[in-house]
Order: C-alpha cells, then sequence, then structure tokens
C-alpha cells in the first residue's frame, strides 16, 4: 500500500487571472514560456505569451487578432521555427511566426464554421514524414494540411451526400512511426469515434461511446498505435488498447467513470505514455495510471486474435478551480510541470511531484 505522502502530489505553483476567456493554453517548446489564446469580450481573438520568472508569471508579449482563437498546436513545426498553429471562431486556419506575428506565414479559410480542435505531426522531432495539421470543425468536417500546400487540404473526411453533419469536437494524430502510416482519430457530439488511415485513404475503425466526444488521444503519436483515450460528457472515459483489431469486436477497451461533470480534455504525461491526466467540468483535475495486462491479446472461439484490456488506477485528483479547465499542457521538457486554463478566466502553472515513481 502507497500511503498518501508517497502518491503524486498535485500542487497548483502559480495562478493568474485574466481578462478574457482562454480556450487553449500550450508551452512554447524548449522554454520556460507557454501561450495562451481566446477571445476578449470586445469579440476579438487574443494571444498572450507568459514566461516563468522567479515563480511569478511575466506577460511578454500580448497579440490581438480580428477573431476570437479557439485551438492551437505547435505539434507540425520545427523545434528551430516554433510556429504556433491556430484554429479560429471563422473556420480559418492560420500559422503564427511569434516572433513576427503581425501576419500568418500560412493562411487558410479551412472551414465554413468554427475550428472545434487543432493538432499536428511531423514537427518538434515527433512522428516521421511531413509536417501536417489536422483540423475538426461544427461544420462536421475533418481536414489534413501541409503548411507547404497552399489553399486545398491533403485529406479531407466529410459525410457522404445526405448523410447528417455531426459537430466534430477533437481530432488527433497517431500511428506516424514511419515516413508512410499516419492516422488520425476524431470524436463527435453524437458520441462517434473514428479512425482514418491517412496511408490508404480509408476509415480503418469506428464505434460509439453513447456519449458527445469531447477529446481523443494517443498516448504517443510517433509509435505503433498503442493506446487512445477518449472523454465524454458525463464524466466516463475510455481507454482503448490499439494493439490488436478484431474484424468484428474491433479494439478491446476499459471505461472509467472519474465524476459527474463532463471530462473536457485528456493529456499523456511526455515521459512516460502510460499516466495521463483528464480535466473536469467541476474545475478537478484527476491523474490516471494505465496498468497492462498479463497478456494483450487471446485467441477468440474461432482462433482469432482479440485484445485484452487493462485496468485504470486514479493516482491522484485535486480541485483547482469552480469552472470547467478548458485545456491542459504538459511540459515537453520538465517531467510534471504543466499548465492549464479554465473558464474562470484564470491560468495555472501545476507541479505534480513524484512522477518517476509510479
Amino acid at each position: 500500500m502507497t500511503t498518501t505522502l508517497e502518491k503524486p502530489q498535485i500542487i497548483a505553483h502559480i495562478q493568474k487571472s485574466l481578462n478574457y476567456t482562454v480556450f487553449e493554453s500550450k508551452w512554447i517548446p524548449c522554454s520556460a514560456k507557454f501561450i495562451c489564446m481566446g477571445n476578449l469580450a470586445r469579440g476579438t481573438g487574443v494571444m498572450q505569451i507568459y514566461e516563468i520568472q522567479h515563480g511569478e508569471l511575466q506577460l511578454v508579449k500580448e497579440i490581438e487578432k480580428a477573431k476570437p482563437i479557439k485551438c492551437g498546436t505547435f505539434g507540425a513545426t520545427s523545434l528551430q521555427q516554433r510556429h504556433l498553429a491556430t484554429g479560429d471562431f471563422d473556420g480559418s486556419l492560420n500559422v503564427w511566426n511569434l516572433e513576427v506575428p503581425d501576419c500568418p506565414v500560412y493562411s487558410v479559410k479551412a472551414h465554413k464554421e468554427i475550428v472545434n480542435s487543432i493538432d499536428g505531426v511531423g514537427g518538434l522531432g515527433i512522428g516521421d514524414g511531413a509536417p501536417e495539421i489536422v483540423t475538426g470543425s461544427r461544420d462536421g468536417t475533418v481536414k489534413v494540411w501541409d503548411p507547404r500546400q497552399k489553399d486545398t487540404p491533403v485529406a479531407n473526411m466529410e459525410p457522404v451526400e445526405g448523410e447528417t453533419k455531426r459537430d466534430c469536437w477533437t481530432v488527433a494524430f497517431g500511428h506516424a512511426f514511419n515516413n508512410q502510416d499516419r492516422c488520425v482519430c476524431a470524436g463527435y457530439d453524437n458520441g462517434d469515434i473514428k479512425i482514418f488511415d491517412l496511408r490508404n485513404m480509408s476509415l480503418r475503425w469506428e464505434t460509439n461511446i453513447k456519449n458527445g466526444v469531447c477529446c481523443v488521444e494517443f498516448d504517443r503519436k510517433d509509435i505503433n498505435m498503442n493506446k487512445l483515450v477518449a472523454t465524454s460528457l458525463e464524466g466516463r472515459f475510455h481507454v482503448f488498447d490499439m494493439r490488436t483489431q478484431h474484424p468484428t469486436k474491433g479494439f478491446a477497451s476499459v471505461s472509467e467513470k472519474a465524476h459527474k461533470s463532463t471530462i473536457w480534455q485528456v493529456r499523456h504525461l511526455p515521459q512516460n505514455r502510460d499516466i495521463f491526466m483528464t480535466t473536469g467540468g467541476a474545475g478537478n483535475l484527476h491523474l490516471w495510471k494505465y496498468e497492462y495486462p498479463a497478456q494483450r491479446s487471446k485467441k477468440d472461439a474461432d482462433d482469432v486474435d482479440m485484445g485484452v484490456a487493462g485496468t485504470v488506477n486514479l493516482l491522484q485528483n485535486v480541485t483547482v478551480s469552480t469552472q470547467p479547465i478548458s485545456s491542459l499542457d504538459w511540459s515537453p521538457d520538465k517531467q510534471g510541470l504543466c499548465v492549464c486554463s479554465s473558464f474562470d478566466q484564470s491560468v495555472r502553472v501545476l507541479i505534480v511531484t513524484k512522477l518517476n515513481r509510479v
């Protein structure tokens, strides 16, 4: 039995109140800086860069844009350039050089409606192959963009004619372990989860978790698909073992109810893919660890391989806000350091201890 002191502790290190609604906060790679993106009261978009100095947050730069900014990623940029890709309320995808942020280095009207979610791969030394950005929108489409190709997406996943368009809430890259293979996972408001194979340009797998899918994330983008976590509206999340796909049953999964409120996001620890944090609609954070089963696959009655799900253990939980925590980002450089933002118009820097002992 681990005593309370031996368990990881989640410590609120710095808290900063902001004068706008913040939707996303991301660490700037290889720095002690992070960027917050959101919506000012006058209806414009804002990006603020903060640096941690002597236990305080110093505002380094503030950038105002015409449209509110919903989401952002550094996933498709090099460590040298550190360009930020953002999706806004107007359906535009912009890539910014934060040193000279007046005009985007790449801009495209990606969707007819708000860009709900964005992810990048092929940058920061994570994932083989070309740098690509995926966007998911309220217009029901999921599009993959190459910043080197103007105006047209390299892939467009949309409902067929006559099919109802579902609001796409979340997108994530995975399976980018060589130059050819790459997958996109998308989650929708009706509980659908779809995995698109970008190598074969086909739908690889789909399921429905009976509740709006708020966030999906692979435990690692740059490995042969290992695990996928999907979070939903009423406090339940699912962990799918992606190593063994059964022809009819699909992937094995385990589900856990964290609390009654929405799980807004899930983020895996960059230094340990079996540890992840979920953020809740009541201002709470839950730290989890996935334990693998003794055997990850077994034969069914027809001698076909099927996956075996593991178990999920709660390591620690804490309430840091009264409002939903809409975003969380682990520092890629410093284990246990993370930044989270919530709808109480605050950003918080947290330290999670003892992660190397669990």
